[in-house]
């Protein structure tokens, strides 16, 4: 397809995949999001990436993307052209996406005027994508390479929490140099974070999302197998202690004035699962109270925070703040998320559709804010 034919209607390419452990559930996501593009209005290109990097064009078949029977989607089941591979030019005078195949002519598919991103974890969510596209000189939906970066490593995102007076709980760190040069030592800074703050823990990747290896652990009994779990997704684990209280989730959104903050839900305790875990989140489909069941006050403190966190981290488009309110009636900002869950059940689009916001409007937004947007430093 040639920019020619495009009717001078912007070409949003939807990018979705990936090589991280979230790869199906950003496929799901890409497959709620092209349903809702207005093809009216834009030209749509979608690419995946597949689990060991290759871009590749697919299908525009949402109904293909979806959770179907507990059986979790993938990139290479949508894949069209064999081993052909999408390339998108460093150069960013041109924002010409090539097609090429083993031992043919390359094949140009035209100009894109914007990227929706919708990989989450590591190689996409993390700043790398975006450093990319940067070099591209690609206009792009969400955060920028620093923000992706922060709102991608628990660790580093607290500490900038941390130092603008933003409320956060308990947590140790552990690196991957620790492991190497000596685990003992490293394994008894967990078990006196423990020591002080109490049973249970939660033993989690550093860099990953949709609680890909997390364990919820409460005793030393479980520990070594929690810490080799984490580990299977990052060789650099966080561990926070256990803040009881309710979960609280605040939706916060890119308008033409400003960062604005969603009604907030509250996620309620899951009875058949130990917490909130990915089987309750996109296989069983777990209910978020939407919306919370809060104050006025407490609601209004919840938006402010969200947005606090957004401004915090110099975050860009949309972001999804997640909370605890404590049993002291104090809230703690657990994380946030740069690039949130965009499938049907997803907590970020049912927060704004409360507020207002339709699903389709809010991609429309999103879009028209990457649109808005020049590449490079602002």
């Amino acid at each position: 397809m040639s920019s020619e034919t495009s009717s001078h209607k912007p070409r949003v390419a939807v990018v979705f995949g990936g090589r991280s452990s979230e790869h199906a559930i950003s496929v799901v996501t890409a497959g709620a999001v092209l349903a809702a593009i207005d093809r009216d209005k834009y030209d749509v290109l979608p690419i995946g990436i597949t689990t060991d990097g290759r871009w590749a064009l697919t299908a525009d078949d949402p109904a293909r993307m979806a959770i179907t029977d507990r059986r979790l989607p993938s990139v290479a089941e949508l894949a069209e052209g064999g081993d052909g591979a999408v390339v998108l030019s460093a150069d960013p005078t041109t924002r010409e996406v090539v097609y090429s195949e083993p031992g043919a002519v390359p094949k140009a598919l035209g100009e894109v005027d914007v990227v929706f991103p919708v990989l989450h974890g590591p190689y996409g969510e993390d700043g790398t994508l975006q450093g990319l596209l940067e070099l591209s000189g690609v206009p792009y939906v969400g955060s920028g390479v620093l923000a992706s970066a922060v709102g991608q490593d628990k660790d580093y995102m607290k500490r900038v929490f941390t130092s603008f007076g933003l409320p956060v709980g308990p947590y140790e760190v552990v690196r991957p140099r620790e492991w190497d040069t000596d685990p003992a030592a490293a394994r008894k800074k967990i078990v006196d974070f423990a020591a002080e703050h109490g049973w249970p823990l939660f033993v989690k990747p550093a860099r990953a999302g949709s609680s890909m290896g997390i364990s919820k652990v409460d005793d030393l009994a479980g520990l070594d197998a929690a810490i080799e779990e984490a580990r299977r997704h990052d060789p650099k684990i966080i561990v926070e202690s256990l803040l009881r209280g309710r979960e609280i989730e605040c939706g916060v959104l890119e308008f033409e004035d400003g960062p604005r903050a969603s009604v907030p839900a509250e996620i309620p305790p899951v009875t058949a699962h130990d917490f909130y875990d990915f089987e309750a989140k996109y296989i069983d489909s777990a209910a978020g109270i939407v919306p919370a069941p809060l104050t006025d006050e407490q609601t209004a403190e919840v938006r402010a925070l969200a947005v606090a966190a957004f401004d915090a981290a110099s975050c860009e488009g949309l972001v999804r703040a997640d909370f605890f309110l404590q049993d002291n009636g104090e809230f703690v900002i657990n994380e946030i998320n740069t690039l949130p869950g965009f499938t049907p059940i997803s907590m970020y689009p049912r927060m704004w559709q409360e507020s207002g916001v339709s699903y389709p409007e809010l991609v429309d937004r999103l879009l028209e804010a990457a649109l808005r947007r020049s590449t490079g430093l602002r």
